[in-house]
């Protein structure tokens, strides 16, 4: 009898320990996972801001290179356009209506010339300033990109659809346009404070339309008309200016429900690009 007590109750400190140790490995087990799981959560968030910070490298690079692209403009326009056109104003002076026809013809046959080269110069800087996405893959990939970019670099949610964009449009105009939704971004990512912005594409009609949505700081299309009535606001002017070459329209509002504004674009539909 005394022997079957002392077997039972070793067996049941066999159990008890056996039951222990699984515990103890168990939560040591679960520990382990959670400890693992943290280990990779704070390396995946490591890794994301690594990619983020990538992201905003290659998005301060592509502004620089901008910067640069446009103070090389600058310097060609002065450097090669400005003496080309202050040369043929030499022969296009107020003493030419005193000159003999002869002399008359052989000066503006000159200044001819010369604004002819000026043409060809500024045609030229135009072209090289054609970007290589917007060149090959026309506007659609060239706007999807820009957003892209801006997206990735992780300090705003930038999102574009193209809903009806089949055929390219002329070479030219999407160029125009590209340059006017540039220099929206621009004005949203410098002075409005959004958290996201949204451009929308469609047609209505013999109308194209570009809507770009944003949640920061805005105006509406009383600011815009007021701003190119002053002395500031050059990049709205350029806006203006551009707009006027594909007889376009824009429009600054507020939305209805008062939470984000809306700058809608709006060009007659041409003949797509062959």
């Amino acid at each position: 009898m005394f022997f079957l007590q002392a077997t039972s109750s070793k067996v049941s400190t066999v159990l008890f320990l056996g039951t222990l140790g699984m515990l103890v490995l168990t939560i040591s087990l679960v520990i382990f996972i959670i400890f693992h799981q943290r280990r990779v959560i704070r390396f995946q968030n490591k890794l994301q801001q690594m990619e983020q910070d990538q992201q905003k490298i290659l998005l301060n690079a592509s502004i620089k290179l901008q910067e640069e692209e446009r103070q090389r403009l600058a310097a060609d326009l002065h450097d090669d356009a400005g003496p080309l056109l202050a040369t043929a104003r030499l022969y296009l002076n107020e003493n030419l209506v005193n000159q003999d026809k002869s002399t008359q013809l052989q000066s503006i046959f000159q200044a001819r010339q010369i604004i002819d080269d000026t043409i060809q110069l500024i045609r030229n800087i135009s072209h090289s300033l054609m970007p290589p996405t917007l060149k090959n893959f026309g506007l659609e990939s060239a706007v999807n990109d820009l957003f892209q970019k801006i997206s990735g670099s992780g300090s705003i949610n930038a999102s574009s659809r193209f809903h009806e964009y089949k055929d390219r449009l002329k070479a030219e105009k999407e160029l125009v346009i590209f340059r006017i939704v540039q220099e929206l971004i621009n004005n949203i990512l410098k002075h409005s404070s959004a958290s996201f912005i949204h451009l929308t594409q469609n047609v209505h009609g013999d109308k194209f339309y570009l809507r770009i949505h944003h949640d920061g700081r805005g105006i509406v299309q009383a600011d815009f008309d007021k701003l190119n009535r002053s002395t500031v606001g050059l990049g709205l002017k350029n806006i203006s200016s551009r707009l006027r070459v594909v007889q376009g329209n824009i429009n600054f509002e507020k939305d209805i429900s008062q939470t984000y504004y809306k700058v809608t674009i709006e060009l007659p539909k041409d003949e797509p690009y062959e």
